[in-house]
């Protein structure tokens, strides 16, 4: 570009002097990577006289300019000479421009490309055709740096040389454009307005047409004093700052942008935190801008609308008065915008939809805003154990170790606590991470602790609280009572209800469905914390008169002694499928009565659930709640409630196979209700200490005990057990025909009971006694019925009972294989369910396979 210049690459001037030379290489220049024949270069140097010289004399010119420039620079290529690439000011300049860096690229420029070898551009066609292209190269590069200067903020110093580039190009708007705006930006609003007023004119009078809609808009603004023209700073990216040491959510943070998207979770959840850090991340795909508006702060549509249009370059005397115009308008101005729009803190839809527009929209709300229904929804729980550690570490400045992790647990994987604690931390230097867990472990005063500066765990809460009707706040006050890890809607009915709008609030969690059918909730802790700060009175009496006639009813058909009552499967497998759903809430209210000194609902509700918890070998919950309820039955003075509770431990370690402490417990119980007179109570405490006799060798003990309650059973519910329990110890003794009669007994009147559970397992028994008289097909008949009953009751636990008996008559037959595969699937469920003493049995029966 310029005059012809050659350098090689010590600086050192090369260039050409004789004329030829300088012409042959302008013409390598002008057609630089394209192969040039000798008749071809004859032709350009000669054009007058038609090419009219020898090959030779053309050859001895390429010669002496190769040894001039260089060897490597000219090169031959099938009888044609070809200039090497990348040699040449102008391919970087080209480079320069798409690369952006545009003071670079102008700093290669010297004027008019071979400018004195070709001065007016008519000796060939080449040149002029270079000049141009080279020109609007330049003009773009200038352009784009006068841009950036705007944007910069040195307006003033551009004034001349923008005054120059529109004299100079009096028609190429775009110049005009930045020269009115460094006029405004100067304070010299009348003089920019003056500038346009000149093409205007220049166009009418002319041509007959009006300026670029873009200058005619920026015009407008500055004749009605758009103060937004004095931002400098390019397109509006209104974003807050990025979170600083932002961690986890790998697994969201690709889907926040794209379309429409709705990122909702309960308070304190790290919504925002995590739109916000996807949008910094995709800044570069929106060339036009990121518009961002909390709607906490700015309620109304309407208002929101107003601030984008301004900031979109809207002049504030053009924006409409109406949602609906203004609705319309905003979308005319993004359409075909590269903009990405951010609605922070969304109460509802009706907030949402007028800002929607073919732009890709995030959305952040406690709620799902189910009524969008074009949108994706992404949904933000709690941190999980890794990421909560790296989030305090990240924003305490410590070092990862067990003390940080118990920080972690206390703020329970919530990212606005995690936050605090580590700011709090990073605040406080001299403290150590154990002091302040000492002081989190109140809980009491939790909430007090984790604030830091004006950023508090308590007011998130508070944000949702305080927007709620006054029935949904009773209860997130009586859910707060509960301990219980999630609950189903039944117990927020029960509450007052608005368990939706709580969850729209953010003040609880959907956890799904469970096998019951029943929609259930979760609270976090912190949650449950504040709640209790406004505690509502006589919840957990409330709870302790309702509950336990639902637990009873849904186990009525698992201990119902009345022959009278017809219990379908179905019904059975409903009570139990509700039961399996309840289990941790109903486990974990026993606790929060005894803790309430409700003692008379906690003990009768750890009694209740004594029966279900021992069939599906629940042991773990049912030492915890028999170990409550016994405390509670105590401190209330309830002998007949003490000794109940005593029958159901003896029961627990009949489970657990400590005979020695089931006749410990169960020798006091016996006690208690010889000298109360109650009779039945009586029979089913030697009931069970037959079963201990039986355990221990005392089989004389144990027949007597058993032949006592028979006797005295006053239903087919005791005689039932009775008979059942006295065939163990018959077939114990060898007496097996005996056995045999007393299993059928049983099982004739489970039968006219309904309880197929009992039925199961006294089939199991039977099918014991039938291999022990090597009664082959009586075996795999009884045991077929209790697994056919168990697959329809849908027990697993008894199902893999089943199929260790069938196991176990496979092998008698001989079907070693078989026998094999059952014992393996049923080794299989009782892993899974934590049966110690099935998997014993199993792993004992493969052994000898």
């Amino acid at each position: 570009m310029g005059p012809l210049e050659v350098r090689d690459g010590d600086g050192i001037d090369r260039t050409p002097t004789v004329p030829k030379h300088r012409d042959l290489l302008a013409m390598f220049l002008l057609n630089a990577g394209r192969p040039l024949t000798v008749e071809r270069l004859r032709r350009l140097l000669w054009p007058r006289e038609g090419g009219d010289r020898s090959d030779s004399l053309v050859r001895g010119y390429v010669g002496e300019l190769r040894r001039l420039v260089g060897k490597d620079v000219i090169t031959t290529v099938s009888g044609s000479y070809v200039l090497a690439g990348g040699l040449l000011d102008v391919d970087r300049f080209r480079l320069l421009v798409d690369q952006g860096a545009y003071e670079e690229a102008l700093s290669l420029w010297r004027g008019d490309a071979l400018a004195d070898v070709d001065p007016e551009g008519e000796r060939w066609t080449e040149t002029l055709r270079l000049r141009e292209e080279l020109e609007e190269l330049r003009l773009l590069a200038l352009e784009r740096r006068v841009q950036a200067d705007l944007d910069a903020g040195r307006h003033r110093e551009l004034l001349a040389e923008l005054r120059r580039l529109t004299k100079e190009h009096p028609l190429w708007q775009r110049f005009r454009g930045q020269y009115m705006l460094a006029l405004y930006r100067s304070g010299r609003r009348v003089d920019a307005l003056a500038a346009y007023a000149v093409l205007r004119d220049r166009l009418d009078g002319g041509h007959a047409i009006e300026p670029d809609p873009e200058l005619q808009l920026l015009y407008h603004r500055m004749l009605h004093d758009d103060v937004s023209l004095h931002v400098s700073a390019g397109p509006p990216v209104l974003l807050p700052p990025d979170v600083a040491g932002f961690t986890g959510r790998e697994e969201l943070l690709d889907r926040v942008i794209g379309g429409q998207v709705v990122v909702h979770g309960q308070a304190g959840a790290g919504k925002s935190a995590l739109a916000v850090h996807a949008a910094w991340r995709a800044r570069e795909s929106f060339p036009d801008g990121i518009l961002y508006a909390d709607l906490r702060e700015t309620t109304t549509p309407a208002a929101v609308l107003e601030d984008f249009l301004r900031w979109l370059g809207c002049p504030a005397q053009a924006i409409p008065a109406s949602l609906e115009q203004r609705e319309r308008l905003f979308r005319t101005y993004t359409a075909n915008r590269g903009l990405l729009v951010m609605l922070d803190n969304a109460a509802s839809e009706a907030q949402v939809r007028p800002l929607l527009t073919s732009c890709p929209t995030v959305v952040t709300s406690r709620s799902s805003l189910g009524g969008l229904t074009g949108a994706m929804r992404l949904s933000v729980g709690v941190l999980d154990d890794g990421e909560a550690l790296d989030l305090l570490v990240s924003g305490s400045g410590r070092q990862a170790d067990d003390s940080l992790r118990r920080l972690a647990a206390f703020c329970g994987g919530l990212p606005i606590a995690l936050r605090v604690a580590g700011s709090r931390l990073a605040a406080r230097p001299e403290w150590t991470v154990d002091y302040l867990v000492s002081l989190l472990q109140d809980e009491h005063g939790r909430l007090d602790r984790l604030h830091a500066g004006d950023q508090a765990v308590r007011s998130v809460f508070a944000i949702g609280f305080d927007g709620l009707p006054e029935p949904a706040r009773r209860t997130l006050r009586g859910l707060g009572a509960l301990s219980a890890p999630d609950f189903a809607d039944w117990v927020t009915e029960q509450l007052g209800g608005h368990a939706e709008a709580l969850v729209d609030a953010g003040l609880l969690e959907t956890h799904g469905v469970d096998v019951a059918g029943q929609v259930r909730y979760r609270m976090h802790d912190l949650t449950r914390l504040f709640a209790r700060e406004q505690p509502a009175p006589g919840v957990l009496d409330k709870l302790a008169a309702v509950v336990p006639a639902r637990v009873r009813a849904s186990r009525f058909s698992l201990v119902s002694g009345d022959p009278g009552t017809a219990v379908q499967t179905r019904d059975i497998r409903e009570s139990v499928e509700w039961l399996e759903a309840e289990r941790a809430f109903l486990v974990s209210l026993v606790a929060d009565l005894h803790a309430a000194r409700l003692d008379d609902g906690c003990w009768e509700l750890g009694h209740l659930l004594a029966p279900y918890l021992e069939r599906h070998r629940y042991l773990d919950d049912w030492r915890t709640v028999s170990g409550l309820a016994l405390e509670s039955a105590r401190r209330a003075g309830d002998r007949r409630g003490e000794a109940l509770i005593l029958l159901d431990q003896g029961d627990l370690h009949l489970a657990e196979r400590q005979w020695e402490r089931a006749h410990e417990v169960l020798r006091p119980a016996l006690e208690t209700f010889l000298r109360e007179g109650r009779a039945r109570d009586v029979d089913h405490v030697r009931r069970r200490l037959g079963r201990v006799h039986l355990e221990l060798g005392r089989l004389d003990e144990a027949e007597q005990a058993l032949l006592t309650c028979l006797a005295g059973a006053g239903n087919l519910r005791d005689s039932a057990d009775a008979e059942r329990v006295l065939g163990a110890v018959l077939r114990r003794a060898g007496r097996l025909d005996e056995a045999a009669q007393r299993l059928l007994t049983a099982i004739g009147h489970l039968t006219e009971l309904g309880d197929r559970h009992r039925q199961a397992d006294t089939l199991l028994d039977l099918t014991a006694v039938y291999l022990s008289q090597a009664a082959k097909p009586a075996a795999r008949s009884a045991a077929e019925r209790a697994r056919s009953i168990a697959v329809r009751l849908g027990d697993r636990l008894l199902d893999a009972h089943a199929l260790l008996a069938l196991a176990r008559v496979n092998r008698a037959e001989g079907a070693m294989d078989r026998a094999r595969e059952l014992t393996v699937s049923a080794l299989t469920v009782f892993d899974e369910t934590g049966d110690r003493s099935g998997a014993a049995n199993a792993r004992a029966l493969l052994a000898g396979l």
